[in-house]
Protein backbone atom coordinates (compact mmCIF):
# COMPACT_ATOMS: atom_id res chain seq x y z
CA UNK A 1 0.00 0.00 0.00
CA UNK A 2 1.24 3.49 -0.84
CA UNK A 3 0.94 5.04 2.61
CA UNK A 4 1.80 8.53 1.44
CA UNK A 5 -1.19 8.32 -0.89
CA UNK A 6 -3.28 6.89 1.95
CA UNK A 7 -2.55 10.01 3.99
CA UNK A 8 -3.31 12.25 1.04
CA UNK A 9 -6.64 10.49 0.48
CA UNK A 10 -7.52 11.03 4.15
CA UNK A 11 -6.74 14.72 3.90
CA UNK A 12 -8.92 15.06 0.79
CA UNK A 13 -11.85 13.08 2.19
CA UNK A 14 -14.83 15.15 3.24
CA UNK A 15 -15.90 12.58 5.85
CA UNK A 16 -12.97 11.06 7.69
CA UNK A 17 -13.07 7.80 9.61
CA UNK A 18 -11.79 7.81 13.17
CA UNK A 19 -8.47 6.25 14.15
CA UNK A 20 -8.40 5.62 17.90
CA UNK A 21 -5.51 3.72 19.45
CA UNK A 22 -7.74 0.78 20.19
CA UNK A 23 -6.20 -2.57 21.03
CA UNK A 24 -6.17 -3.51 24.73
CA UNK A 25 -10.01 -3.61 25.04
CA UNK A 26 -9.81 -6.71 22.84
CA UNK A 27 -9.34 -8.61 26.12
CA UNK A 28 -13.07 -8.19 26.70
CA UNK A 29 -13.94 -9.56 23.26
CA UNK A 30 -11.58 -12.49 23.73
CA UNK A 31 -12.59 -13.02 27.39
CA UNK A 32 -8.97 -13.15 28.52
CA UNK A 33 -6.67 -11.17 30.83
CA UNK A 34 -4.18 -8.50 29.80
CA UNK A 35 -1.42 -10.84 30.94
CA UNK A 36 -2.64 -13.50 28.54
CA UNK A 37 -2.89 -11.00 25.68
CA UNK A 38 0.65 -9.65 26.00
CA UNK A 39 2.09 -13.16 26.13
CA UNK A 40 0.49 -14.68 23.02
CA UNK A 41 0.88 -13.56 19.40
CA UNK A 42 -2.17 -15.54 18.27
CA UNK A 43 -4.40 -13.77 20.79
CA UNK A 44 -2.99 -10.37 19.83
CA UNK A 45 -3.63 -10.96 16.13
CA UNK A 46 -7.09 -12.38 16.78
CA UNK A 47 -7.92 -9.42 19.01
CA UNK A 48 -6.88 -6.97 16.30
CA UNK A 49 -9.01 -8.85 13.78
CA UNK A 50 -12.03 -8.80 16.11
CA UNK A 51 -11.69 -5.06 16.66
CA UNK A 52 -11.35 -4.47 12.91
CA UNK A 53 -14.57 -6.40 12.32
CA UNK A 54 -16.38 -4.52 15.10
CA UNK A 55 -15.49 -0.88 14.31
CA UNK A 56 -15.08 1.05 11.05
CA UNK A 57 -11.72 2.64 11.79
CA UNK A 58 -9.12 4.12 9.44
CA UNK A 59 -6.52 1.59 10.52
CA UNK A 60 -5.87 -1.22 12.96
CA UNK A 61 -3.33 -0.30 15.64
CA UNK A 62 -1.43 -2.75 17.81
CA UNK A 63 -0.92 -2.28 21.53
CA UNK A 64 0.92 0.69 22.97
CA UNK A 65 2.80 -1.44 25.50
CA UNK A 66 5.73 0.72 26.58
CA UNK A 67 7.31 -2.06 28.65
CA UNK A 68 8.24 -4.36 25.76
CA UNK A 69 11.46 -2.73 24.56
CA UNK A 70 12.68 -1.90 28.08
CA UNK A 71 12.17 -5.53 29.10
CA UNK A 72 14.34 -6.59 26.16
CA UNK A 73 17.13 -4.40 27.57
CA UNK A 74 16.80 -6.16 30.93
CA UNK A 75 14.32 -4.07 32.93
CA UNK A 76 11.94 -5.71 35.38
CA UNK A 77 8.25 -5.62 34.45
CA UNK A 78 5.18 -5.63 36.65
CA UNK A 79 2.38 -7.63 35.01
CA UNK A 80 -1.34 -7.45 35.77
CA UNK A 81 -4.52 -9.16 34.67
CA UNK A 82 -6.37 -5.91 33.96
CA UNK A 83 -3.73 -3.18 33.54
CA UNK A 84 -1.01 -2.43 30.99
CA UNK A 85 2.44 -3.71 32.10
CA UNK A 86 4.79 -1.23 33.79
CA UNK A 87 8.54 -1.04 34.36
CA UNK A 88 10.01 -1.12 37.86
CA UNK A 89 13.52 -0.41 39.09
CA UNK A 90 16.47 1.27 37.40
CA UNK A 91 18.93 -0.28 34.96
CA UNK A 92 21.33 2.64 34.31
CA UNK A 93 22.62 4.97 37.05
CA UNK A 94 26.16 5.81 35.90
CA UNK A 95 27.98 6.66 32.70
CA UNK A 96 29.94 3.43 33.03
CA UNK A 97 26.73 1.43 33.10
CA UNK A 98 25.55 3.33 30.04
CA UNK A 99 28.74 2.47 28.18
CA UNK A 100 28.40 -1.19 29.17
CA UNK A 101 24.73 -1.38 28.16
CA UNK A 102 24.25 -4.14 25.61
CA UNK A 103 21.84 -3.56 22.74
CA UNK A 104 19.58 -6.63 22.69
CA UNK A 105 18.74 -8.68 19.65
CA UNK A 106 15.38 -7.97 18.06
CA UNK A 107 13.15 -10.88 19.02
CA UNK A 108 14.44 -11.12 22.58
CA UNK A 109 12.02 -11.13 25.52
CA UNK A 110 8.51 -10.31 24.25
CA UNK A 111 9.58 -8.37 21.14
CA UNK A 112 9.41 -11.62 19.19
CA UNK A 113 5.81 -12.18 20.30
CA UNK A 114 4.81 -8.69 19.19
CA UNK A 115 6.52 -9.06 15.80
CA UNK A 116 4.81 -12.40 15.21
CA UNK A 117 1.49 -10.86 16.21
CA UNK A 118 1.81 -8.25 13.46
CA UNK A 119 2.90 -10.92 10.98
CA UNK A 120 -0.31 -12.81 11.75
CA UNK A 121 -2.52 -9.70 11.91
CA UNK A 122 -1.61 -8.52 8.41
CA UNK A 123 -2.70 -11.94 7.16
CA UNK A 124 -6.09 -11.51 8.82
CA UNK A 125 -6.80 -7.81 8.14
CA UNK A 126 -6.75 -6.69 4.52
CA UNK A 127 -9.27 -3.85 4.34
CA UNK A 128 -7.19 -1.20 6.16
CA UNK A 129 -3.58 -0.53 7.18
CA UNK A 130 -2.07 -2.33 10.16
CA UNK A 131 0.23 -0.36 12.47
CA UNK A 132 2.59 -1.76 15.07
CA UNK A 133 3.26 0.10 18.31
CA UNK A 134 6.76 1.08 19.42
CA UNK A 135 8.24 3.30 22.08
CA UNK A 136 10.16 6.48 21.29
CA UNK A 137 13.87 6.92 22.13
CA UNK A 138 13.69 9.28 25.12
CA UNK A 139 10.74 7.40 26.59
CA UNK A 140 12.73 4.16 26.36
CA UNK A 141 15.86 5.76 27.79
CA UNK A 142 13.73 7.06 30.66
CA UNK A 143 12.59 3.57 31.51
CA UNK A 144 16.18 2.36 31.61
CA UNK A 145 17.36 5.27 33.81
CA UNK A 146 14.13 5.88 35.79
CA UNK A 147 11.72 8.47 34.45
CA UNK A 148 12.47 11.20 36.99
CA UNK A 149 16.22 10.62 36.92
CA UNK A 150 16.26 10.72 33.12
CA UNK A 151 14.89 14.25 33.12
CA UNK A 152 17.35 15.36 35.80
CA UNK A 153 20.21 13.66 33.95
CA UNK A 154 19.54 15.83 30.90
CA UNK A 155 20.95 18.67 33.02
CA UNK A 156 23.46 16.86 35.23
CA UNK A 157 24.68 13.92 33.10
CA UNK A 158 23.92 14.81 29.48
CA UNK A 159 26.73 12.64 28.11
CA UNK A 160 25.30 9.58 29.85
CA UNK A 161 21.84 10.31 28.46
CA UNK A 162 23.21 10.62 24.93
CA UNK A 163 25.08 7.31 25.26
CA UNK A 164 21.85 5.57 26.28
CA UNK A 165 19.90 7.34 23.53
CA UNK A 166 22.35 6.21 20.86
CA UNK A 167 21.91 2.60 21.95
CA UNK A 168 18.14 2.63 22.25
CA UNK A 169 17.87 4.38 18.88
CA UNK A 170 19.93 1.62 17.28
CA UNK A 171 17.58 -0.97 18.77
CA UNK A 172 14.36 0.86 17.85
CA UNK A 173 15.47 1.17 14.21
CA UNK A 174 16.16 -2.57 13.99
CA UNK A 175 12.89 -3.35 15.76
CA UNK A 176 10.83 -1.19 13.41
CA UNK A 177 12.56 -2.62 10.34
CA UNK A 178 11.49 -6.08 11.49
CA UNK A 179 7.89 -4.89 11.70
CA UNK A 180 8.29 -3.52 8.19
CA UNK A 181 9.70 -6.86 7.02
CA UNK A 182 6.69 -8.83 8.31
CA UNK A 183 4.20 -6.57 6.54
CA UNK A 184 3.20 -3.70 8.83
CA UNK A 185 2.17 -0.52 7.03
CA UNK A 186 3.85 1.64 9.65
CA UNK A 187 4.32 2.24 13.35
CA UNK A 188 2.81 4.49 15.97
CA UNK A 189 5.80 5.68 17.96
CA UNK A 190 4.96 6.74 21.52
CA UNK A 191 7.30 9.41 22.93
CA UNK A 192 5.28 10.72 25.91
CA UNK A 193 8.18 11.30 28.29
CA UNK A 194 9.61 13.93 25.95
CA UNK A 195 6.39 15.88 26.45
CA UNK A 196 7.54 16.71 29.99
CA UNK A 197 10.81 18.33 28.87
CA UNK A 198 11.48 21.96 28.02
CA UNK A 199 11.43 22.72 24.27
CA UNK A 200 15.23 22.97 24.10
CA UNK A 201 15.77 19.70 25.94
CA UNK A 202 13.10 17.95 23.88
CA UNK A 203 14.85 19.05 20.69
CA UNK A 204 18.23 17.76 21.91
CA UNK A 205 17.25 14.57 23.70
CA UNK A 206 14.20 13.45 21.75
CA UNK A 207 13.58 15.01 18.34
CA UNK A 208 17.16 14.49 17.15
CA UNK A 209 16.91 10.75 17.77
CA UNK A 210 13.33 10.41 16.54
CA UNK A 211 14.48 11.97 13.26
CA UNK A 212 17.28 9.39 12.99
CA UNK A 213 14.68 6.64 13.36
CA UNK A 214 12.27 8.20 10.88
CA UNK A 215 15.03 8.72 8.31
CA UNK A 216 16.06 5.06 8.66
CA UNK A 217 12.64 3.42 8.34
CA UNK A 218 10.11 5.68 6.64
CA UNK A 219 9.30 5.13 2.95
CA UNK A 220 6.30 5.63 0.67
CA UNK A 221 4.90 2.28 1.79
CA UNK A 222 5.80 2.51 5.48
CA UNK A 223 5.15 5.52 7.71
CA UNK A 224 5.83 6.70 11.23
CA UNK A 225 3.00 8.27 13.22
CA UNK A 226 4.52 10.21 16.11
CA UNK A 227 2.53 10.15 19.37
CA UNK A 228 3.12 12.39 22.37
CA UNK A 229 0.56 12.89 25.15
CA UNK A 230 2.74 15.23 27.23
CA UNK A 231 1.47 18.62 28.31
CA UNK A 232 4.33 20.62 26.76
CA UNK A 233 3.86 19.47 23.17
CA UNK A 234 2.47 22.80 21.97
CA UNK A 235 5.62 24.57 23.16
CA UNK A 236 7.89 22.03 21.44
CA UNK A 237 5.92 21.58 18.22
CA UNK A 238 8.72 22.96 16.01
CA UNK A 239 11.13 20.21 17.04
CA UNK A 240 8.37 17.59 16.86
CA UNK A 241 7.60 18.56 13.26
CA UNK A 242 11.34 18.56 12.48
CA UNK A 243 11.38 14.76 13.01
CA UNK A 244 9.79 14.35 9.58
CA UNK A 245 7.18 11.87 10.77
CA UNK A 246 4.36 11.34 8.29
CA UNK A 247 1.59 12.09 10.81
CA UNK A 248 1.22 13.23 14.42
CA UNK A 249 -0.98 12.14 17.31
CA UNK A 250 -1.51 14.11 20.54
CA UNK A 251 -3.06 13.49 23.94
CA UNK A 252 -5.82 15.23 25.83
CA UNK A 253 -3.42 17.32 27.95
CA UNK A 254 -3.40 19.96 25.21
CA UNK A 255 -5.94 22.00 23.24
CA UNK A 256 -6.23 20.22 19.90
CA UNK A 257 -7.57 23.30 18.13
CA UNK A 258 -4.58 25.34 19.24
CA UNK A 259 -2.19 22.58 18.20
CA UNK A 260 -3.69 22.41 14.72
CA UNK A 261 -3.08 26.12 14.24
CA UNK A 262 0.65 25.43 14.61
CA UNK A 263 0.92 22.45 12.25
CA UNK A 264 1.23 22.73 8.45
CA UNK A 265 -2.10 21.96 6.80
CA UNK A 266 -0.69 19.15 4.69
CA UNK A 267 0.31 17.00 7.71
CA UNK A 268 -2.29 14.64 9.15
CA UNK A 269 -2.78 15.30 12.87
CA UNK A 270 -4.85 13.15 15.24
CA UNK A 271 -6.36 13.35 18.72
CA UNK A 272 -7.58 13.71 21.41
CA UNK A 273 -10.65 12.34 23.25
CA UNK A 274 -9.58 11.49 26.80
CA UNK A 275 -8.84 7.77 27.29
CA UNK A 276 -9.15 7.97 31.09
CA UNK A 277 -11.95 10.49 31.56
CA UNK A 278 -14.12 9.41 28.63
CA UNK A 279 -13.33 5.96 27.19
CA UNK A 280 -12.74 4.47 30.64
CA UNK A 281 -14.41 6.86 33.08
CA UNK A 282 -17.13 8.49 31.02
CA UNK A 283 -20.57 7.52 29.79
CA UNK A 284 -21.88 6.96 26.28
CA UNK A 285 -23.44 10.42 26.44
CA UNK A 286 -20.38 12.21 27.79
CA UNK A 287 -18.00 10.68 25.24
CA UNK A 288 -20.38 11.62 22.44
CA UNK A 289 -20.42 15.20 23.68
CA UNK A 290 -16.62 15.46 23.96
CA UNK A 291 -16.07 13.81 20.59
CA UNK A 292 -18.47 16.14 18.82
CA UNK A 293 -17.04 19.18 20.61
CA UNK A 294 -13.50 18.36 19.47
CA UNK A 295 -14.68 17.67 15.94
CA UNK A 296 -16.69 20.90 15.80
CA UNK A 297 -13.60 22.90 16.73
CA UNK A 298 -11.04 20.91 14.73
CA UNK A 299 -12.64 19.44 11.61
CA UNK A 300 -12.40 22.83 9.88
CA UNK A 301 -8.80 21.71 9.39
CA UNK A 302 -8.67 19.24 6.48
CA UNK A 303 -5.68 17.49 8.06
CA UNK A 304 -7.48 16.59 11.31
CA UNK A 305 -8.54 13.04 12.20
CA UNK A 306 -10.51 12.35 15.37
CA UNK A 307 -8.90 9.82 17.69
CA UNK A 308 -8.41 8.87 21.30
CA UNK A 309 -5.82 10.94 23.13
CA UNK A 310 -3.71 7.86 23.83
CA UNK A 311 -4.05 4.08 24.09
CA UNK A 312 -7.56 3.17 25.26
CA UNK A 313 -7.35 1.30 28.61
CA UNK A 314 -8.17 -2.43 28.65
CA UNK A 315 -11.23 -2.12 30.91
CA UNK A 316 -12.84 0.74 28.96
CA UNK A 317 -16.53 0.18 28.30
CA UNK A 318 -17.35 -1.05 24.81
CA UNK A 319 -20.54 1.00 25.11
CA UNK A 320 -18.32 4.08 25.32
CA UNK A 321 -16.11 2.92 22.46
CA UNK A 322 -19.13 2.34 20.24
CA UNK A 323 -20.60 5.70 21.30
CA UNK A 324 -17.38 7.36 20.13
CA UNK A 325 -17.80 5.88 16.64
CA UNK A 326 -21.50 6.76 16.65
CA UNK A 327 -20.59 10.37 17.47
CA UNK A 328 -18.26 10.50 14.48
CA UNK A 329 -21.00 9.18 12.18
CA UNK A 330 -23.53 11.60 13.62
CA UNK A 331 -21.18 14.56 13.22
CA UNK A 332 -20.71 13.92 9.52
CA UNK A 333 -24.39 13.11 8.88
CA UNK A 334 -25.55 16.49 10.21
Amino acid sequence: MNMKQWLEDIKNAENKKAMPILSFPSVQLLDITVNQLISDSDLQAKGMEMIASKVDSLACVSMMDLSVEAEAFGCDVVFSDDEVPTITGTLITTEEEAVDLVVPEVGSARTGIYINAIRKAVGLINDRPVFAGVIGPFSLAGRLMDVTEAMINCYTEPKMVHIVLEKVTEFIIKYILEYKKVGANGVVMAEPLAGLLSPDLAAEFSATYVKQIVDAVQTDDFIVIYHNCGNNTIQMIDSIISTGSSAYHFGDAIDMEEMLSLIPGDIITMGNVSPSHQFKGGTAQSIKEETKDIMTRCCKHSNFVISSGCDIPPTSSWDNIEAFFQAVDEFYSN
